[in-house]
């Protein structure tokens, strides 16, 4: 895989923005991610969908490869690190775990973990039912205005549309910056977009090659 980087400094604090859907906060020497979905290939064979399993394989190998590149000591996941629960694919992140157990893990609670996230803490995993703050921070699920906060989000899955010539067009993930807030990309690629406007925000768009601002 091929990482690249985008840096900002926000407030007053160094972001790298990588191509590989996940937000590395270098004062913190945390990675910062959303919407790992885990369990949702499983979930979709179950119901007689045949989607592979190497799907979180990948996510789980580019996330290995974040933690060891950034020499990661702090996850963030802000929500929906879950998808439907514990199912078969639950024992490839427990294998992936126990390659990491110095790494400590907090879940921000999103809508598909509300109910199902409980057993996680038998994995050394702290969860947060609402919001988390670490200053300058606020670290929640669902987007949301927060006065005199700047808060960092997932839950929207955040795309962008980028018109090419001869009339044609691509759909790209991204992330969303505004004055006081960070809307971060799904970190599994098994999801969808969101390409409503971007109006209010700056979007900094990736390929599996690079990294851009728009």
């Amino acid at each position: 895989m091929t990482l690249q980087t985008l840096e900002k400094t926000v407030q007053n604090q160094q972001l790298i923005f990588t191509n590989l859907r996940a937000l590395f906060w270098v004062e913190n020497k945390a990675l910062i991610i959303s919407d790992l979905h885990l369990g949702k290939s499983a979930y979709f064979r179950k119901n007689g969908i045949p989607v592979p399993s190497d799907i979180l394989v990948d996510d789980l190998e580019r996330l290995d490869f974040l933690v060891q590149n950034f020499e990661v000591k702090k996850l963030i996941v802000v929500g929906d690190f879950l998808h439907s629960g514990k199912n078969t694919d639950f024992k490839l992140f427990e294998n992936w775990r126990n390659l990491h157990q110095n790494l400590e893990i907090t879940l921000i609670k999103g809508n598909h973990d509300i109910r199902r996230a409980d057993f996680l803490e038998n994995l050394e995993i702290t969860i947060i039912d609402d919001a988390l703050y670490a200053a300058p921070f606020t670290f929640i699920h669902v987007p949301e205005d927060m006065e005199n906060q700047f808060s960092v989000s997932g839950h929207l899955h955040p795309g962008v549309t980028v018109q090419l010539e001869r009339r044609k067009s691509v759909r790209l993930p991204c992330y969303r910056v505004s004055e006081n807030q960070l809307i971060l990309p799904a970190f599994s690629k098994f999801t969808g977009l969101d390409t409503t406007s971007c109006q209010e925000f700056d979007c900094i768009a990736f390929t599996e090659d690079l990294i851009f601002e728009m």
